[in-house]
């Protein structure tokens, strides 16, 4: 890995990281519903005009921007809207990874090995233990949303991965094309606040910004980099950057929205990360520890 490289992970992973502050700054000025469908609607457009169709079958677009546009985004800044903190959401929906997990065992038969159960219990017990957060920053109901958020995330996961081998950025895009009409509709039949006639007085320069930001730093500029990296790079040794995601998403919503963190939040968050990173270094520590047991039988 190049120094280049290494400041390219860096550099979306803070994008990555401040989008949760941005979607709470976002939220402020618009209801949580048509902020996700403004914010696909200006990542398809028109950047679909210079991308080329992805090489799979249509399905699989549709079916992972309904999941992953309309469900998965709709869930969290619905989750964030009704008390969530930025912080926090961008901790539990990295539960995404053992979603992906447990879908790829009943839906792609894949099996998984002990550290991956171990992984999943460590990182949802720290999950529960945000139940017990009195600061007013968690709710009951925003925790459900974001983690049915993360499930969806997994269902998107494993529809991507059942497209096959496409050109990420393309995927993102054209998939982006199907969440902006339903959700549109959706709002304007749902959410009080939802009247675009009035919106341009109503929204600032900041709600101008999260939706711009929401749409082109984070989807556009954060996938082609990433796209490119692991086009470039062994996977392994790019995915597990996304460690660092959650890391970024809780300091910046410290210094921007000046979340607290007391001692239940920060040990949740040791829990959760402990889960994260068994899952991502446990096979390869069993595997060393395993291998040097066998050299030391034979000696």
């Amino acid at each position: 890995m190049s120094v280049g490289q290494f400041f390219a992970i860096l550099l979306v992973v803070t994008i990555w990281g401040a989008n949760f502050t941005v979607i709470k700054l976002g939220l402020g000025e618009m209801p949580p519903i048509l902020l996700s469908s403004l914010r696909f609607a200006f990542a398809a457009l028109p950047a679909v005009f210079f991308l080329p169709r992805p090489r799979c079958h249509w399905k699989y677009v549709v079916g992972f921007g309904v999941v992953l546009g309309c469900i998965k985004f709709s869930l969290l800044f619905l989750g964030m809207d009704l008390g969530l903190s930025a912080g926090i959401s961008s901790l539990v929906l990295q539960l995404q990874a053992f979603f992906t997990l447990l879908l790829g065992i009943f839906l792609l038969g894949e099996k998984v090995g002990p550290h991956r159960v171990v992984a999943m219990l460590v990182a949802f017990m720290g999950v529960g233990l945000l139940l017990f957060v009195s600061d007013g920053s968690i709710t009951a109901i925003g925790l459900a949303l974001v983690i049915a958020a993360a499930a969806a995330w997994g269902l998107a996961n494993i529809i991507m991965k059942k497209a096959g081998s496409v050109q990420m950025l393309s995927f993102v895009v054209w998939a982006s094309l199907v969440p902006p009409i339903p959700l549109f509709i959706l709002s304007m039949i749902t959410e009080e606040r939802a009247n675009l006639a009035m919106l341009p007085d109503q929204i600032s320069w900041i709600g101008i910004g999260a939706i711009l930001y929401l749409a082109y730093p984070v989807t556009l500029l954060g996938f082609a980099i990433w796209g490119r990296l692991l086009s470039t790079l062994p996977v392994g040794l790019v995915a597990p950057f996304t460690l660092l995601v959650p890391i970024v998403g809780m300091a910046t919503s410290a210094l921007v929205l000046d979340e607290d963190f007391g001692p239940i939040k920060i040990i949740a968050a040791l829990l959760v990360m402990t889960g994260l990173l068994i899952n991502v270094f446990g096979g390869k520590l069993i595997q060393r520890f395993s291998a040097k047991k066998r050299d030391l039988s034979r000696i």
